[in-house]
């Protein structure tokens, strides 16, 4: 089992600039866990007892706005930690995280985290460069949900996917990922009405289509063009 966290952790991009040493700690004190559609990782409020490392499937993290909407605020697919602001700074969870499809997640408890740094500077530096690169993708992330026409911000997320999950074939791009239209709504912190909408349009005209697995980009070039406008 060490030998196969280490691989999981020099595959992630938060590990990656750790020696192989402190890999090796961090294994050694690491489990795996899985989590079935639709089951919480953790609460928004939940103590941060420790980190998540998704190793296989999606998991989306949320919050509950004061109206009671939510607000995706990020998809994580393998290899993305999840929760590692909060473990840093031993405050509980700011957000709600939960499993988009069967996933398994790498956990590495907190206690024996923090233990570690203190124990081995080295781990501290290594780490540094992984998590300023979560923050600023999360601080991208936030700018995107506030700026821009909704249309175009639907376009961003659906060209993101594309990027980091896409798979090429005759009909265009195609992103193996399920979501509903309230999902797709709260991504991209609008209605559900609106997102109804849009996709209705872009279905008709071509862009984008609904599958029962995912969603098919029939045409990228379009759709870039919305995401620009």
């Amino acid at each position: 089992m060490a030998d196969s966290v280490d691989d999981i952790l020099r595959r992630t991009p938060m590990f990656r600039r750790l020696s192989g040493e402190d890999r090796q700690r961090l294994a050694a004190v690491a489990s795996l866990r899985e989590f079935e559609r639709s089951e919480y990782l953790f609460h928004e409020g939940d103590d941060s007892g420790s980190l998540y490392t998704v190793m296989s499937g999606r998991v989306k993290v949320f919050k509950t706005t004061a109206r009671g909407s939510d607000l995706i605020l990020e998809i994580f697919g393998p290899g993305d930690p999840v929760g590692a602001v909060a473990v840093y700074e031993s405050r509980p969870y700011p957000a709600s995280a939960v499993a988009l499809e069967d996933a398994t997640c790498l956990l590495i408890p907190r206690q024996a985290f923090f233990s570690l740094l203190e124990t081995y500077p080295s781990m501290v530096r290594g780490l540094l460069t992984g998590l300023t690169h979560r923050l600023v993708e999360l601080t991208n992330r936030l700018t995107e949900l506030s700026t821009g026409r909704i249309d175009a911000r639907l376009a961003r997320f659906f060209l993101k996917l594309a990027d980091t999950m896409g798979q090429h074939t005759p009909e265009g791009t195609f992103i193996p990922l399920a979501l509903s239209r309230q999902e797709l709504a709260d991504m991209i912190g609008t209605t559900i009405e609106t997102a109804i909408r849009i996709m209705s349009r872009w279905g008709k005209e071509g862009l984008v289509r609904t599958d029962r697995d995912g969603f098919l980009l029939a045409d990228r070039a379009a759709l870039e063009a919305v995401a620009l406008s």
